[in-house]
């Protein structure tokens, strides 16, 4: 029993991996919500000739936390050679809704990089997404070429950063 609940457990890691995937190649959708933290609202056609890392999450999931400071480093890191950070908050409870504790949140966690407000989960429904965290690298002409679902695969996605700052524009 146990060896057949792994690998139910692995192969729906496998087919959630393989669509993530499938969205690979597609323009990146715009870029929607209620506010912006940290930064002038931004739009995806105006970041063209810059890679973009757009993160889906929210505050209250222990797996975002998780993923954050790595997000946070790949932020400080790359930023200069042309990597932008956008975190997407969109709220799954009803204290992540309010614009207090987020911000509240960001100041604590010292997050630098741009936050979308999406608590009426425009962007959410326009990548397609459904899952807290999600990681979408989008290439410098506005097609996302690479997608991480939840925790784990940050050498892979940093090595897909790399690869795509090193693109022509």
């Amino acid at each position: 029993m146990r060896r057949f609940a792994r690998t139910v457990v692995l192969l729906a890691a496998w087919v959630v991996a393989a669509g993530a995937q499938a969205e690979a190649g597609r323009v990146a959708p715009e870029l929607h919500g209620e506010r912006w933290l940290n930064s002038e609202p931004l739009r995806m056609d105006a970041l063209r000739g810059k890679v973009v890392l757009v993160e889906f999450w929210t505050f209250a999931c222990r797996n975002c936390q998780n993923v954050e400071p790595h997000v946070k480093r790949w932020h400080a890191r790359y930023q200069a050679d042309g990597l932008t950070v956008i975190g997407v908050h969109c709220a799954e409870f009803e204290r992540e809704r309010e614009l207090a504790n987020l911000r509240r949140y960001v100041r604590e966690h010292a997050i630098a990089y741009p936050v979308l407000v999406d608590n009426a989960l425009r962007t959410w429904r326009a990548y397609e997404n459904r899952y807290w965290p999600a990681i979408y690298l989008v290439d410098k002409r506005g097609r996302i070429r690479h997608v991480a679902i939840g925790e784990g695969g940050y050498a892979e996605t940093e090595a897909e950063i790399r690869a795509l700052l090193a693109e022509p524009s």
